[in-house]
């Protein structure tokens, strides 16, 4: 029965999107409202991922594991949509195709 995360696996959901964040890029134009959407998804996932990397130096992992995976999804949202730049890397993020 799983009722913990394990140190290993927090590290490891931490370390990708840390990647994620250093890959990515803005893709729409500087003067856009997608570029303002595109900020605000970055600056949403930096949020979560800072509350995830306080939570994880707590000891809290349970609470690092929601804050890394809200980070994910808001990069993996503004890859879908063409928010970010993310030289097609299926890896790292959720793409449409």
């Amino acid at each position: 029965m799983q009722d913990r995360i394990a140190e290993e696996k927090i590290d490891k959901y931490l370390d990708t999107t840390k990647r994620a964040l250093e890959k990515l890029k803005i893709a729409a134009p500087a003067r856009s409202f997608n570029r303002k959407l595109a900020e605000n998804f970055l600056e949403m996932a930096r949020s979560y991922y800072a509350d995830a990397t306080h939570f994880r130096q707590k000891g809290d992992f349970v609470n690092a594991f929601a804050c890394v995976n809200y980070a994910h999804g808001w990069l993996d949202a503004g890859a879908r949509l063409g928010l970010f730049d993310v030289s097609e890397d299926d890896r790292l993020f959720t793409l449409y195709e």
